[in-house]
């Protein structure tokens, strides 16, 4: 799924002097009709940070479980599959704002250390709105080796967090992890309720079978997609959505094919160019 252990192809290109002719992959030298060769990237260590957005509106989840256990639930598998290589898994922590940077070490006992940060982490009744952008401008000065970063949040956040994004990216292979939930793109028509902005503790009723306050609200979140997807397509960041609603595992596994897949069709253009 990410690069740097195990024995890894980064790319074919032309044969020069000097190559081992053992790379020299044959079916492309015969397309070509000159000898190409594979190369690959040798194990190597991999520091992975993930940067966690713990605000109120992560404990929000009307399916089968909250945003928050979502984010536990990935940050456990990754870093175990991570450290298990003998790799490095650290972590900075957002909830009313920074509240602890913790450095990359190896080993399980780097895992259970954060997954049980978390899992004993108490949930916030209100905060100030999420600033991504005081997260992101941490990790820009905390992480100064090239790293695997996981943005993990669902990006509720004041706006100003883009840049940050993008000069992180420039440094790092940076992935958005995104929690969703199906009734922050949906609402269903069940009258008046009461919704509750879990950022302030702010309580208004809505209306729910007024079809213009339902029309009101999928533009909203059909603006914030747009939005969303643009900044991530000019940061150049690739982005997995995790929703209450599927299973965690199938979700890594449908996004770590779509990256293969991605890769193979760069491959394919750069040889095609």
């Amino acid at each position: 799924m990410f690069r740097g252990y195990g024995l890894d192809l980064a790319d074919i290109r032309e044969y020069v002097f000097g190559d081992d002719v053992r790379h020299i992959d044959w079916n492309v030298t015969a397309r070509m009709d000159a000898p190409y060769v594979r190369e690959y990237h040798e194990d190597r260590e991999i520091t992975a940070h993930f940067l966690l957005d713990v605000s109120p509106s992560v404990d929000f989840g009307t399916a089968s479980a909250l945003k928050r256990d979502l984010l536990i639930d990935f940050v456990a598998v990754l870093a175990r599959l991570l450290t298990r290589h003998g790799n490095k898994v650290g972590a900075v922590v957002y909830g009313k704002g920074v509240e602890r940077v913790i450095p990359a070490r190896s080993g399980r006992v780097q895992v259970l250390r954060l997954v049980d940060l978390l899992e004993r982490r108490p949930r916030l009744e209100s905060s100030p709105a999420t600033a991504l952008s005081e997260l992101l401008e941490t990790a820009l000065r905390q992480i100064r080796r090239r790293s695997l970063v996981f943005i993990i949040s669902d990006f509720f956040t004041a706006p100003g967090w883009e840049r940050g994004l993008t000069l992180l990216s420039r440094r790092h292979e940076v992935l958005a992890i995104r929690l969703t939930d199906p009734r922050e793109r949906e609402l269903p028509e069940i009258g008046m309720v009461v919704m509750n902005d879990a950022e302030t503790g702010e309580h208004l009723w809505v209306d729910t079978s007024d079809r213009r306050f339902r029309k009101r609200f999928a533009d909203v979140v059909q603006r914030r997609e747009a939005a969303l997807a643009e900044t991530f397509r000019k940061a150049g960041v690739d982005a997995l959505e995790l929703s209450t609603e599927e299973d965690l595992v199938r979700s890594i596994v449908r996004f770590a094919a779509r990256r293969k897949a991605l890769r193979r069709g760069n491959a394919r253009a750069r040889l095609a160019s």
